[in-house]
């Protein structure tokens, strides 16, 4: 963060001093007090099993110079708040209206770049981070921060140096990514798709986009909302843009601004297609075309990777670099289509960070083409949290695909994700092709004795079913598939 005197942090948070007003917070700003490093700023968040107020003191101990809390604390310097989550907002409010002011000053820009959708937000987050890095300092969240505490501490990360902050913004209700857009208002908007994560949250799919479509309206006056045009919901948002506002459209059909035309998948799932630009979106008289041939595993990246090449080209950077980067990039994050090859002959295709019934189709479905009809292809199936009413017909769904796909082997983990197996089982499995199994353990355990060299393996949950566990555990000790047969040989 920008240094900040702590007189200054009470006047940007609104809150009352109890420290000297001169101290000075010159390291990073943090909510794990064992994140603290010389000069941070500790900020005491209340939670259901522990209080950072009771950290408070260890953290000034272990440097910090001052801490961001809802009550004063004996000894310790502190800002007292309210609340210190609206406050960490507020902080982080200030702090970029203050670094673009200075940057502005100076004679540059510093443009942000927000992504939200349904599914693919984290992905694509990092696919535009490796798309900007090369044209200058980039700021870009670690794994998912993207909610009312980890984007605030993302955008505290920026300083005057910094040209691009790239954000993901996350939403399980109406209103919170208004929330999210006044604390970093964006000059590029970029909305993935509406599908039915947190359906049980929400209520339904049309609270869902209505929440999505909060960033459109979020776009600073005169910036760019990306839209996809091939989910109608999504593309249905245009009309809700400002009047200084451009909506630029990514997809595969015809009419869309930015769009992959002859897509094609190789054996290793990665994906192949002529990036398409239309006339007058980079101000060319005609059309503009590229090449691109992705790293990432799975068919649905293509969305991913269109959604980024419009952002990155919407600020600026030129499309035969956005087409050599986005061959380039990988998905940083860990537990997203992951793909390893153990010394045993296994591939693991770990993507057990999160799951929604759009995302498991489309890991089942990259699973498929990866195994093909020479090796067996084997699914590890967590729980999907969050569907409400619908959870037991979208794991049935899974359940039934899974089958439609061939898959060889289906292994069902957890009392949650039990339908899955049923819809399997309804649909025509027999056998020994799908397995129920009542935790992460036992699947190891069968795992251990049913593997075998060729196979095909993809490990798959929402985050809170535990799954990743296992997902660590089979792609331990492998090496990481290289990117194509050329690095292979070498």
């Amino acid at each position: 963060m920008i240094e900040l005197t702590a007189a200054q942090v009470a006047a940007a948070t609104g809150g009352r001093l109890h420290a000297d007003g001169s101290v000075v917070v010159t390291g990073p700003v943090v909510v794990d007090s064992r994140l603290v490093a010389p000069g941070a700023l500790f900020v005491a968040l209340p939670g259901e099993n522990v209080d950072g107020h009771d950290y408070a003191a260890g953290a000034v101990a272990a440097g910090a110079a001052l801490v961001l809390a809802a009550r004063e604390l004996d000894g310790v310097p502190t800002v007292v708040v309210d609340d210190p989550q609206t406050a960490l907002g507020e902080l982080a409010r200030h702090v970029l209206a203050e670094v673009r002011g200075a940057v502005r000053a100076a004679g540059d820009e510093l443009r942000v770049v927000a992504v939200t959708g349904s599914v693919g937000k984290t992905t694509t987050k990092d696919v535009v981070g490796q798309l900007l890095a090369p044209q200058g300092a980039t700021v870009v969240p670690r794994g998912s921060f993207n909610n009312e505490v980890g984007l605030p501490l993302t955008v505290l990360e920026v300083t005057p140096a910094t040209r691009y902050l790239v954000l993901e913004m996350g939403a399980t209700g109406v209103g919170h990514l208004d929330y999210l857009t006044r604390i970093a208002p964006p000059e590029v908007g970029v909305v993935l798709a509406v599908g039915t994560a947190h359906l049980g949250e929400f209520g339904g799919v049309e609270a869902i986009a209505q929440a999505k479509s909060e960033l459109v309206t979020g776009v600073q006056a005169g910036g760019t909302a990306v839209l996809n045009a091939d989910d109608l919901r999504v593309s249905a948002m245009a009309p809700l843009a400002g009047p200084d506002t451009t909506v630029v459209t990514f997809g595969t059909i015809p009419s869309a601004d930015v769009r992959a035309e002859d897509v094609t998948i190789d054996r290793s799932g990665r994906a192949s297609f002529t990036l398409r630009v239309r006339a007058g979106v980079l101000g060319a008289a005609g059309d503009l075309r590229a090449t691109v041939t992705l790293r990432l595993v799975g068919e649905h990246h293509v969305t991913n990777a269109l959604a980024a090449a419009a952002a990155a080209l919407r600020v600026g950077v030129p499309l035969a670099d956005v087409a050599a980067r986005l061959g380039e990039a990988t998905a940083i994050s860990p537990h997203r289509m992951a793909v390893v090859e153990r010394p045993d002959g296994v591939t693991v295709i770990d993507d057990s960070y999160n799951a929604n019934p759009d995302s498991m189709r489309a890991a089942l479905k990259a699973l498929a083409v990866m195994a093909g009809r020479d090796r067996r292809s084997v699914a590890v199936l967590g729980e999907m949290l969050e569907l409400g009413d619908e959870s037991r017909t979208a794991h049935d769904a899974v359940g039934r695909l899974a089958v439609r796909l061939n898959i060889k082997l289906l292994v069902v983990v957890g009392d949650g994700a039990y339908h899955i197996h049923e819809g399997a089982t309804q649909e025509g499995s027999w056998g020994e092709e799908t397995v129920f199994v009542p935790d992460v353990e036992a699947a190891e355990r069968l795992l251990d004795e049913a593997l075998r060299p060729g196979d095909v393996v993809l490990v798959k949950a929402s985050n809170g079913s535990g799954l990743w566990r296992l997902g660590d555990r089979l792609a331990a000790a492998a090496a990481v598939v290289p990117a194509t047969p050329a690095e292979a040989a070498q």
